[in-house]
């Protein structure tokens, strides 16, 4: 199967703040053992498909490197280069950042608190919204990740709300869609692209 116009998108494997339940955000916190280990099932996926990445995006947080590096590492290509870009960082959970879900609730309401998590629109007190989050994402897709995606293969490592909004921009979700998206710690998405940019097929690699 040809490997050209292939973008695949992976979830960063799990970190300290998932294991410990909190609203991580912006915060820099390291990978688990079990975190490690999803992305290095992640590379293993992509090597059983063939698939080596010709250009590798993540953003600036040590758990979405880490896992780029050890996904390459699964692949044979220990030590390929990896572009750093502030515009899929994880959204800014203003005040939640830091809180374990358990404590959120207790302050503002689990209904309240669920409507921050999951709401295209609603942002938590000084923090993003996943709209917000679309607003920065979806003009670097445009700019620099669909660009390397049709010249070959390209893999961004990013956060579960920062690809939420990348899977809403390249597959042009409704609000309602997008908000009912999942993306679990070390999931792996791929797109294959037409000529004209449009998706020929999408698939979730298990």
């Amino acid at each position: 199967m040809s490997n050209e116009r292939t973008l695949i998108l992976v979830r960063h494997g799990q970190s300290t703040g998932n294991a410990a339940g909190e609203f991580t955000g912006t915060r820099d916190v390291p990978l688990t053992m079990l975190g490690r280990e999803q992305a290095r099932a992640a590379g293993r996926r992509l090597l059983e498909r063939g698939l080596r990445p010709d250009a590798i995006f993540c953003s600036t947080r040590s758990r979405t490197r880490a896992s780029a590096e050890l996904i390459l590492e699964a692949i044979g290509r220990p030590g390929q280069g990896v572009v750093e870009a502030a515009a899929l960082d994880e959204r800014d959970y203003g005040a939640l950042t830091g809180l374990t879900h358990h404590a959120a609730e207790a302050r503002w309401g689990a209904g309240q608190v669920a409507i921050w998590r999951r709401s295209f629109a609603t942002a938590p007190p000084e923090g993003e919204s996943l709209r917000d989050t679309l607003a920065r994402v979806a003009p670097y897709h445009i700019t620099r990740i669909q660009p390397a995606a049709m010249r070959g293969v390209a893999l961004v490592v990013a956060h579960g709300n920062s690809l939420r909004a990348l899977v809403a921009a390249i597959e042009g979700m409704t609000p309602d869609a997008i908000e009912a998206i999942e993306l679990p710690t070390g999931s792996v998405r791929l797109y294959r692209l037409a000529a004209d940019t449009t998706i020929e097929a999408c698939e979730t690699l298990t």
